[in-house]
């Protein structure tokens, strides 16, 4: 039995069956020769009883010397540390391919846990992104090197790289639940998904009176589009999504109580609130026949499906062609801002179960704000140049003006107490983590505020602000009055 180096593997003859051969120094390293004068490195060893044999590689691709360092590797794993290599590389043939998790993840979770218009949008990244890349890889062996790749190969549509790598990450989350993949092993955790520019675009006094006017227009002149624009007019006027609209049925609209109870929506079961103006557009719908839907379409019992036809050819005529239909809800959002509503009411409206969600609207209505800040800016520029500011001079023959002038004044007393505030809230770590920012500070001082303003107490907020103190409740909102932005 000789040491099987490559002089002596390649003097080994060739028989009419395969045989092994194994060397003399290293206890379970050795080499098959097969009839046909091919050679295949091996290492063999006993579990439970059993003899186990693993394949190292062919021999001539791969060296002798190479086969004994990997051999002295995983015998001594298997001595030292009870590896069993066989039954690792048994259960890597038995893994699931990327494609069949994609199938098993469709199947036992999006059909049974998501909503269908979900289910539909991860079949779509399933099939059209992930599976043709990943093909029939097995689950277990995808890497973060993999994932990143994935990732690249859709960077010309950034948005839906970003929706497929989510899908993707819950897929390898489930593939560890379901003993396809080691615990804690998810390859996607370290990619960084693509940059996202929020779009928060809503519409103006103007731009509202251009719609209604494109409305009124596309209405008369296209008979049969009469229950597009009566959607369009309910999303506007209610702030519901789309869906919900679109798939509004009557037995749904309370208008009695002025109430749109929906059995299910992004967020669940809910009733939305409505106002007389919604109500009144409700009444002027005609039903359609026996169809249950408000914005029936051309089939019986069918809902209008398109409405994104429609809307491009209104959007046109009224000169927003940046507008999307999402951006109606927008403008009911930024309306209640403007008319003084605050955020928890503002969110109540809209459906949302997280004040954090209904912050991101808080920028839209900028009137208000600028207004603040041109008060204050005047009375500083005024103690600045010690002459009068160009509102106070405006306001030695103006009672109007005098009037505001006082109240710039008022807020001016006020300053003191607001430097102490924004401190306070800006250089607390409690509060946003030590980034002194006016834009980080705003969106955390406005949920407070406005918890505070709707009665909420100091055990309420602090569920949420664990280390929230009374001083920094009352700065917050010496804060948000000031409207520092």
């Amino acid at each position: 039995m000789p040491k099987l180096t490559k002089r002596a593997i390649e003097a080994l003859p060739v028989k009419s069956g395969d045989y092994i051969q194994f060397d003399s120094e290293l206890s379970g390293f050795g080499v098959r020769v097969m009839p046909s004068g091919k050679r295949f490195f091996l290492i063999q060893y006993r579990r439970n009883g059993r003899s186990r044999r693993v394949m190292l590689g062919q021999f001539g691709p791969v060296t002798a010397e190479i086969a004994r360092s990997q051999a002295l590797r995983m015998l001594g794993q298997v001595k030292g540390a009870g590896a069993d290599p066989a039954a690792d590389r048994d259960r890597e043939r038995a893994a699931a391919s990327v494609a069949e998790l994609g199938k098993r993840f469709l199947k036992e979770h999006a059909a049974v846990r998501c909503k269908p218009r979900t289910l539909g949008e991860y079949t779509r990244c399933v099939d059209l992104f992930i599976t043709p890349f990943f093909k029939s890889q097995k689950a277990r062996s995808v890497t973060t090197a993999d994932v990143a790749e994935f990732q690249t190969s859709l960077a010309h549509i950034p948005y839906q790289a970003n929706r497929a790598m989510g899908v993707l990450s819950k897929m390898m989350s489930l593939a560890e639940t379901w003993g396809i993949r080691d615990r804690r092993s998810n390859p996607c955790e370290d990619v960084k998904r693509f940059p996202e520019r929020k779009r928060e675009r809503f519409l103006s006094a103007d731009e509202l009176k251009a719609l209604g006017k494109a409305l009124d227009d596309y209405e008369r002149i296209n008979t049969e589009s009469f229950y597009a624009v009566a959607a369009f007019r309910l999303l506007v006027l209610t702030g519901c999504r789309l869906s919900e609209i679109q798939t509004l049925q009557w037995k749904f609209v309370h208008l009695a109580e002025a109430e749109l109870r929906l059995p299910d929506s992004k967020t669940g079961a809910k009733t939305v609130h409505i106002g007389a103006a919604a109500v009144a557009a409700l009444r002027a719908i005609p039903k359609s026949g026996d169809n249950p839907y408000v914005i029936a379409g051309k089939l019986a019992d069918a809902h209008l499906t398109d409405l994104q036809r429609p809307w491009r050819k209104v959007r046109t005529a009224a000169g927003l062609d940046d507008v999307r239909i999402h951006d109606l809800r927008h403008t009911f959002a930024s309306g209640g801002l403007t008319v003084g509503e605050g955020l928890p009411m503002i969110g109540k409206l809209l459906g949302h179960t997280q004040v954090q969600t209904t912050a991101r609207y808080a920028h839209l209505a900028s009137k208000p704000v600028k207004d603040a800040a041109t008060k204050i800016a005047d009375t500083l520029a005024a103690a600045m140049a010690q002459a009068p500011s160009p509102s106070e001079a405006a306001t030695r023959h103006d009672p109007i003006a005098a009037r505001d002038a006082d109240y710039a004044a008022a807020l001016a007393t006020e300053l003191a107490a607001y430097r102490r505030a924004l401190r306070l809230i800006v250089e607390d770590p409690a509060i946003n983590g030590g980034a002194a920012t006016f834009r980080g500070t705003r969106l955390l001082v406005t949920p407070i505020a406005d918890l505070l303003r709707g009665g909420a107490t100091m055990a309420d907020l602090q569920e949420d602000f664990p280390r929230l103190t009374p001083e920094m409740a009352e700065a917050a909102l010496i804060f948000d009055r000031l409207g520092a932005a």
